[in-house]
């Protein structure tokens, strides 16, 4: 009883006896861009095009309440103003003191003139 022999799989290419020539590639005119960017990309680095209003945050209030946790609260300001709070009455009253520290902060209304009038 012999086995039959295998069947040659489809994958297999046969290999080459020598080297292959590379193919040339055929000259290309010069017109318009490079197409080795994809189409709408800009090839140069460019500053941000998004122009603000001239505001920006100085203050943030972060409130942190976990399911079944102890809730905790932090309020930072650019000025200085640094405050935690630990605990559901003690985070309440943070909130409130973010809440008047807007009217205080330095940074927000201008100390100068205030007194006048």
């Amino acid at each position: 009883m012999n086995t039959p022999p295998r069947p040659r799989l489809k994958s297999l290419t046969p290999t080459p006896d020598g080297p292959i020539p590379a193919e040339l590639a055929s000259p290309q005119a010069d017109l318009g861009d490079s197409k080795g960017v994809a189409e709408g990309v800009p090839t140069a680095v460019v500053p941000d095009q998004q122009r603000g209003d001239g505001r920006y945050p100085i203050a943030w209030l972060t409130i942190c309440t976990p399911y079944g946790a102890t809730p905790t609260a932090r309020s930072a300001c650019l000025c200085g103003w640094d405050r935690r709070a630990f605990g559901a009455r003690k985070v309440l009253a943070l909130i409130s003191e973010h809440a008047g520290h807007r009217d205080t902060c330095p940074l927000r209304a201008p100390q100068e003139g205030r007194t006048a009038a």
